[in-house]
């Protein structure tokens, strides 16, 4: 338990540290205003503080530096917390708001590595949910009952929901509801609606509509994300170089294949983590009967944020394949927790 003087003067030495880089001698601290001690005193102090581990002496030099337990108690009991420049805070959502614009680039510059290292289709099932947020949000009632969310994304995706109205909200509530959600969360990332509903837009509800907890879990339901991806393709064309694939019609129909987005989700769909291989007729459909499919997940905390994939002849080059994938669907997962966190 430190005294209120040695508080006074830790406190003056790990501030004088930070700013200067230098050892912090007495006579320097006995000149600041907000001490008031004598040199002397201060020497004192400061002798007390290195022993009790607070302080350390690099042996060049007559000033006192922090220890990790000096400022581990400054960081507990001293910091004293500024306001933020708003330019500083402006500069900082442009960072992390560029960030999030960049990894749409990310996966498609993979994409695009993969299929020139391979030479063959990559397909790479990237996380919307990171750029894409909310446009809009509608309710639509159905009866006293029950009602029709309609969540609108930026990208133009429309998706319906049906809700259970939960009983004692008034139907001209919902109303206050709808322009609450759409005042808070609109130009949200998807990703962050979650948080962002029970904080500010739980505060609303509170001031604003009755039985507003069983409202929260509804509209919580309603706003869940459902993991959506965008497909990027690369090298598509790589088969026509493949002697397996001269015949122009069988060229055709995997080329038709990888622009049918509903079959190419229905592929990836299901896949357990890690690396799997789909040699031939192991895959559902006829169109890459004589292809392999190599996929790896990439995840975090055990939750699947997307797919890699490898399409190409049966025989393909598996064991440069199957490395690279995990190579890279390891780079993802460490690339993407940094937005996810």
């Amino acid at each position: 338990m430190l005294t209120e003087r040695q508080r006074m003067i830790l406190h003056a030495i790990v501030d004088d540290y930070i700013r200067s880089a230098e050892p912090v001698g007495s006579r320097s601290i006995s000149k600041r205003g907000d001490v008031g001690f004598s040199p002397a005193t201060i020497r004192n102090e400061m002798a007390d503080l290195e022993e009790l581990g607070f302080l350390e002496q690099p042996h060049t030099s007559a000033g006192r530096v922090p220890s990790t337990k000096g400022y581990r108690y400054y960081v507990d009991h001293l910091v004293k917390l500024s306001e933020v420049d708003e330019n500083d805070i402006g500069m900082v959502r442009s960072f992390v708001t560029d960030k999030m614009n960049q990894m749409e680039q990310v996966i498609q510059h993979t994409a695009m590595i993969l299929s020139n290292l391979t030479n063959y289709t990559s397909i790479l099932l990237g996380p919307e949910m990171f750029s894409t947020s909310l446009k809009h949000f509608g309710l639509v009632p159905l009866d006293q009952t029950s009602a029709v969310a309609i969540i609108v994304t930026n990208t133009g995706h429309v998706e319906n929901r049906t809700i259970s109205i939960p009983a004692g909200i008034k139907m001209e509530d919902m109303e206050k509801v709808v322009n609450i959600l759409n005042s808070k969360l609109v130009g949200v990332p998807l990703i962050r609606l979650r948080s962002k509903l029970y904080t500010e837009v739980g505060q609303e509800l509170e001031r604003h509509v009755d039985h507003y907890e069983q409202l929260l879990q509804v509209l919580d339901h309603a706003l869940q994300n459902e993991d959506e991806h965008r497909i990027f393709l690369s090298g598509t064309t790589n088969m026509l170089t493949q002697p397996e694939f001269k015949d122009v019609d069988k060229v055709k129909t995997i080329l038709d294949l990888l622009d049918e987005t509903p079959t190419i989700m229905k592929m990836f769909s299901g896949l357990p983590s890690g690396i799997q291989v789909r040699i031939g007729t192991e895959n559902d459909h006829k169109a890459i009967s004589d292809c392999s499919l190599i996929t790896a997940t990439y995840a975090i905390d055990g939750q699947s944020l997307g797919t890699i994939g490898i399409l190409g002849p049966t025989r393909m080059e598996y064991g440069k394949v199957i490395s690279l994938l995990d190579l890279i669907s390891k780079d993802m997962a460490v690339l993407l927790s940094r937005w996810y966190k």
